[in-house]
C-alpha cells in the first residue's frame, strides 16, 4: 500500500544530480512506510558535460551550458510537479564545486526556475552513496571498497564486517581524464592511500558504482549474475578491447552512446587501478549511484521530522 503525505497523495521524493558528465532527475514513490520500499516511477539523464567546460576551459561553466542547464532544470521543475512530488534535493558535485562561476549560476537557477542548488563535497558526496547501503552491508562479513566514479572525482568508503572506516575523495574522474586535468599529485595520494588501506584490511572486494561500471558489467563476457559481480580479469579483457578502438568503435561494436563510449575506458582505469592495488579479485555491481542516496536522505530526515 502507498505512503501518502499531508495531500493525500503517495509520498514521492525527487533527486537531481548535477555530476560533470550528466545530470540526472530520479523520482522515486514510496510504497510502505513500515518497510520502506521504493518504486522507481522516472529516471532522466541528459549529457551536459559541464566537466568537459570546467577541467578544459579556464576553469568556467560556457554561457551555452549555463543557459543549458537552467533551460533543463526548468524541465524537471515541470515533471517534478506532474508526478506531485513531496520533497527534493538538487546536488552538484565535481564540476559546479570548482566552477568559478558555479555560485553565480545557481542564484540564477534559483531565480529563474526556483531549484535550489547545493553543493555537495566530496566526502559527503562518499558518504550518500554509503548511507544508500548501509542496511544490505550490515550482513557481510569481511572488507569491502565503494567506489563510485564521476567525471570530475572518485569518491571511495571501507567498510569492515559493514563499519564505515573512512570515506576519501580524489579529483580524479573519467572527465578530468580526457581533459588531462588530474595532476600527478593526486594520483600519488591516490595510489599511496589505497596502499595504505591494502595493507592494514587485506582481502578487499570492490562494489563498483556509477554508470560507467553498470555499463562495464552489462559489456564483460562473464559475470556472476548471483550476486551481481565480475571478476576482475575479465573487466582487464575487455578494458584492452575497449582502449584499442576509436570513440566511433565502441558506439558501433558495444552499442555506446558517445558521451559513454569516450568516459568508459577512463573508468575502467580507475578501478583497474583500484583493484590492482588493494588485490580485489572481484568487483560487485549493485546499480546504486548518488541520486538514490539523495532519495534515502529525504526519507529519513521526514522520518526523523515525524518522531519529533
Amino acid at each position: 500500500m502507498d505512503a501518502m503525505d499531508s495531500r493525500g497523495h503517495a509520498v514521492t521524493y525527487a533527486a537531481i544530480d548535477i555530476g560533470s558528465n550528466a545530470v540526472r532527475l530520479l523520482i522515486k514513490q514510496l510504497e510502505d512506510d513500515f518497510q520502506p520500499r521504493f518504486n522507481k516511477v522516472l529516471l532522466l539523464r541528459v549529457p551536459l558535460r559541464l566537466g568537459f567546460d570546467v577541467f578544459s576551459n579556464g576553469g568556467s561553466i560556457s554561457d551555452r551550458k549555463r543557459k543549458d542547464l537552467v533551460r533543463l532544470m526548468k524541465s524537471y521543475k515541470q515533471l517534478m510537479k506532474i508526478y506531485d512530488v513531496t520533497d527534493y534535493r538538487a546536488c552538484a558535485t565535481s564540476a559546479m564545486r570548482d566552477a568559478a562561476n558555479g555560485a553565480d549560476i545557481i542564484r540564477e537557477v534559483r531565480k529563474k526556475t526556483g531549484i535550489s542548488i547545493e553543493i555537495i563535497d566530496g566526502q559527503e558526496e562518499a558518504r550518500m552513496v554509503y548511507n544508500n547501503h548501509i542496511e544490505a552491508m550490515k550482513s557481510r562479513k569481511g572488507n569491502y571498497m565503494y567506489v563510485d566514479v564521476g567525471g570530475g572525482s572518485t569518491e571511495i568508503n571501507l567498510l569492515t564486517d559493514g563499519e564505515l572506516i573512512c570515506s576519501r575523495s580524489y579529483n580524479i574522474g573519467t572527465v578530468r581524464m580526457l581533459n588531462s586535468s588530474v595532476s600527478e599529485g593526486e594520483w600519488k595520494r591516490f595510489r599511496s592511500d589505497l596502499e595504505d588501506l591494502a595493507a592494514s584490511y587485506p582481502g578487499i572486494n570492490i562494489i563498483g558504482s556509477g554508470g560507467n561500471i553498470n555499463k562495464l558489467y552489462k559489456l564483460v563476457e562473464r559475470r556472476d549474475k548471483r550476486y551481481p559481480r565480475m571478476h576482475t580479469s575479465s573487466l582487464q579483457a575487455l578494458h584492452d578491447r575497449l582502449k584499442e578502438m576509436s570513440v566511433k568503435e565502441r558506439m558501433d561494436e558495444y552499442d555506446l552512446k558517445p558521451d559513454r563510449a569516450d568516459v568508459i575506458v577512463p573508468a575502467g582505469e580507475i578501478f583497474l587501478t583500484i583493484a590492482d592495488i588493494t588485490g580485489a579479485a572481484y568487483i560487485y555491481v549493485p546499480v546504486i549511484g548518488l541520486s538514490d542516496g539523495i532519495i534515502d536522505g529525504l526519507y529519513t530526515k521526514h522520518l526523523a521530522e515525524l518522531s519529533r
